[in-house]
């Protein structure tokens, strides 16, 4: 426990009046299996906009693309633009298919078409100069920026009051790499304040500024951990955690056979799971909880 008590603060943030009118909110994240492809996409969309309530969403990358997003990285580290490109190019036709998938009008294909056109002209650009892990953290970024883009137009196409908010514009870490949780509560607070009246709220998970205001994220998994602090500055109902796993299990499935789903942890438990190795949570997500009276469910 020594060393997660080293790497782990707890943010503590008090409850605001003038969130009140949000305290009611789901919080939902769902990650890159759940967005995996156009269907998936679709049964998204519907579990979201089923209850017809104020939800906020937060969504990972479509799955395999932030690994394709890495190995582009890795390419412009050893001075391969030729192989970056190349790897761009495949990326780019695999999400032009998913758009004559997803879409049924000319409408939000030509939008979502032209989204992608500049997204890609984007991380072309990290092949024509200096590369370093400012530029990589950038190009991973773009993966939750492409996910929820596509769901927001989808969203929109089927009647949806939708919009999609930046975490780039709310979400940032400290000097200690750690959720600056005061930042992060005034910053979501104005920004909901300013888009008031719609059904779904999207966000990126994983994603964020640093102190400086440039592009980080919170590591692998963070999306979750984004849903934990989302939920904590606007003080939500509850924080769901979409999964294609049914929980956390008393045994990792991937070595022992036959084992079996634990239907209720306390905060504690969980952390203790997530920190040694459970990948259904953040490490940091289920810690956090213990400085919120919000209820998680995986």
């Amino acid at each position: 426990m020594t060393s997660q008590n080293k790497t782990i603060k707890r943010i503590e943030l008090s409850i605001n009046p003038h969130l009140e009118r949000l305290k009611m909110m789901k919080v939902m994240k769902f990650g890159g299996t759940s967005v995996g492809s156009p269907e998936r996409m679709k049964g998204v969309a519907s579990l979201i906009t089923k209850s017809g309530e104020p939800t906020f969403i937060v969504l990972s990358a479509m799955s395999g693309t932030t690994n394709t997003l890495i190995e582009i990285s890795d390419y412009l580290y050893r001075k391969n633009p030729e192989g970056a490109n190349e790897l761009i190019n495949n990326l780019e036709q695999k999400y032009l298919g998913h758009v004559e998938e997803l879409y049924s009008t000319e409408e939000y294909k030509q939008k979502t078409r032209q989204f992608l056109t500049e997204e890609f002209n984007y991380l072309r650009t990290f092949t024509k100069d200096l590369f370093t892990s400012f530029e990589e953290k950038s190009i991973v970024a773009q993966g939750e920026v492409l996910s929820t883009n596509m769901v927001v137009n989808y969203l929109q196409e089927q009647g949806i009051k939708a919009t999609l908010l930046s975490a780039l514009d709310f979400m940032r870490t400290d000097k200690n790499a750690e959720p600056d949780g005061q930042y992060i509560k005034e910053h979501l607070t104005a920004i909901m304040d300013e888009n008031q009246g719609y059904q779904i709220y999207i966000t990126q998970g994983f994603i964020c500024r640093n102190a400086y205001g440039e592009v980080d994220n919170l590591q692998r998994g963070g999306s979750d951990y984004t849903a934990s602090l989302v939920g904590a500055a606007i003080n939500a109902e509850e924080i769901q955690i979409w999964t294609d796993i049914d929980g956390m299990h008393n045994n990792d499935p991937r070595v022992v056979e036959k084992t079996e789903a634990v239907r209720q942890l306390n905060f504690e438990e969980a952390s203790e799971l997530a920190y040694f190795g459970a990948k259904i949570l953040h490490p940091l997500l289920a810690f956090n909880q213990l400085s919120m009276r919000v209820f998680l469910f995986v």
